[in-house]
């Protein structure tokens, strides 16, 4: 059976009372190594009534070789996607939860440098933790968000940030690998592969590893 696709039936809803809605989603929390990357989307009312793009899915519910054309049909659906990264020593300096809050802030400011102000709306964030709004407020103000549980997987505006969010740090873990291939970056993206792990045991840690972390032997993954 495929995955349910996700609606626009919480944002058509909001955007009776906002003129946009931002969705954001995070990848790479949980991996070994690489950056931890937030995306975001917004959509305005035009946008919500447009057909969803074919395939949009929550980045995990589609293939790796479908992603890219996916991406690609959503990103010219929505207003505008944007991204932001933390880098492994900042996970380690601020720690996950952090991190993640630094990314998102970031994602969210390339909205504002395009012209699009986070401010004038409402945001959507995958989850049930807002780890948001008290990074954000000093340097774009108070936000209106709202936590949405299962979010990258029911609404369309999260998964057309969730699937961005993939494809582009999937990009980076390929192009990574080429430095360090002796951690199969190419084929776990950074995560506790068994692969991965037996590196680590057999040569250390690199600097794209998050230090701060138990990394050691252990279960895999996958």
């Amino acid at each position: 059976m495929s995955p349910v696709a996700p609606t626009l039936d919480l944002e058509r809803g909001l955007l009776e009372t906002a003129p946009l809605v931002f969705g954001l989603d995070e990848v790479g929390r949980g991996a070994l190594a690489g950056p931890v990357t937030v995306g975001a989307s917004v959509i305005d009312r035009a946008v919500a009534d447009e057909p969803i793009p074919e395939g949009l899915r929550d980045s995990k519910l589609v293939s790796e070789k479908r992603r890219p054309a996916v991406a690609e049909r959503t990103a010219e659906w929505v207003l505008r996607t944007t991204l932001g990264w933390a880098t492994p020593g900042e996970v380690d300096e601020v720690g996950i939860v952090g991190a993640l809050g630094l990314a998102a802030t970031r994602a969210l400011a390339g909205m504002r440098e395009a012209g699009i102000d986070p401010t004038d709306g409402i945001v959507l964030l995958d989850g049930s933790h807002d780890y948001l709004s008290a990074t954000a407020r000093p340097r774009l103000g108070r936000l209106d968000v709202r936590t949405v549980v299962k979010g990258d997987r029911d609404r369309a505006s999260i998964s057309a940030a969730s699937i961005a969010a993939k494809v582009a740090r999937d990009v980076v873990m390929v192009d990574l690998h080429a430095q360090h291939e002796e951690y199969a970056w190419e084929r776990n993206k950074g995560y506790a592969s068994a692969a991965h792990r037996a590196a680590i045991d057999a040569h250390g840690l690199t600097d794209h590893h998050r230090r701060s972390w138990a990394i050691g032997p252990g279960p895999a993954l996958f």
